[in-house]
């Protein structure tokens, strides 16, 4: 028997889209004085640690372990391990310049999604499917900031390289290059949790452990990150105030159009989120430290209304700048292309800020 055609098709986006318009951002950025300011900052940040499960995180000790040493070009590559909640742990890689000397500036490197986790923004190109990965969205910018002469940090972020869930262990290529955010997201919020505060809570712990090192400068950490990174590196920065500055490249636009509209990975969906705050109250939260956001003119990610959608939450956090005197530490920089880091103002901004 030959199924018909569906003629239509009775969906719910338009009512998700006209309850967004009813309810969303009831706590939006406050930019009438400092002090407002500051009232709303503090606000804000204990309600965003309560909806993504922060609150609920459980310190304990690091016990950090060095799992291997290997010597390239001009760099040291260590591998770590340390505990970020009772029996989870995160590896990492630090690469180290052999023209390290006393205390360095150090910078996290957060990857993105289909980046093979730390082996790409370590650059760990003798793997064919990571090299691939690499050349496509320029993913090895934890190697080439180290090749400048910073301390670099590449963690694997949950369900991503080796904190894949079950779902997707193993070196099956697709498998290789992608992740379980869903299966483990979905896990987290039944239990009034979130993957995105458990990456907020790991990198937390991870300068918890630099602050621990004799060669790392605790004065000046940074992080910077592509797409899923630059989502790390946004809440960080934003529930973090020891980062000093940041990059967020291919990830700054508004919720509606970018995160309702268009599918997207589960590990952008926080539980009430979207009731809270859009996207630049959260940037509006790393002021007034510099922050550099990275924008690709034809990057999908930005949502149907394109750059507009971008512009719109660029203003809000430059409101924050702006009240605090800083208007000159937000920067954005609009590149053509798609989705990728650019990184044409990578180097300058670190040299500058950091």
């Amino acid at each position: 028997m030959r199924i018909k055609p569906t003629p239509h098709y009775y969906t719910s986006l338009d009512r998700m889209c006209s309850i967004f318009d009813k309810e969303a951002r009831q706590m939006p950025c406050q930019t009438e004085s400092v002090e407002a300011y500051n009232t709303w900052k503090a606000a804000a940040r204990a309600k965003l640690r309560e909806i993504t499960g922060i609150s609920l995180m459980e310190s304990c000790d690091l016990q950090p372990k060095l799992l291997g040493t290997t010597q390239l070009d001009g760099i040291k590559r260590e591998k770590w391990l340390i505990q970020t909640e009772p029996d989870v742990w995160m590896p990492f890689y630090a690469l180290i310049p052999d023209s390290a000397n006393g205390k360095s500036p150090v910078i996290i490197a957060a990857h993105g999604h289909v980046m093979c986790g730390k082996l790409g923004t370590s650059g760990r190109r003798e793997f064919s499917k990571t090299a691939e990965q690499i050349d496509v969205y320029n993913a090895d910018y934890g190697l080439k900031y180290a090749k400048e002469g910073y301390i670099v940090f590449c963690p694997d972020a949950r369900a991503f390289g080796e904190r894949r869930e079950s779902p997707r262990q193993g070196e099956r290529e697709d498998f290789f290059i992608c992740c379980t955010c869903e299966y483990l997201n979905n896990i987290a919020i039944c239990l009034g949790r979130s993957l995105t505060g458990m990456w907020a809570w790991d990198l937390m712990r991870l300068i918890d452990y630099i602050e621990t090192r004799e060669d790392c400068d605790p004065a000046r950490v940074a992080c910077a990150g592509l797409s899923g990174g630059g989502a790390q590196t946004l809440w960080l920065m934003a529930m973090d105030d020891r980062v000093k500055c940041g990059i967020t490249s291919g990830y700054f636009y508004g919720i509606k159009d970018a995160l309702l509209k268009l599918p997207n990975c589960s590990c952008n969906y926080i539980p009430g989120l979207w009731k809270v705050v859009d996207m630049g109250d959260i940037g509006a939260l790393v002021a007034p430290r510099p922050f550099l956001v990275e924008t690709g003119d034809e990057d999908p990610l930005n949502g149907e209304s394109g750059l507009e959608n971008v512009y719109s939450q660029i203003e809000i956090a430059r409101s924050a700048y702006s009240i605090l005197g800083a208007t000159d530490n937000l920067l954005h920089v609009v590149e053509h292309g798609q989705h990728k880091w650019f990184g044409n103002k990578a180097s300058w901004f670190m040299k500058k800020y950091l």
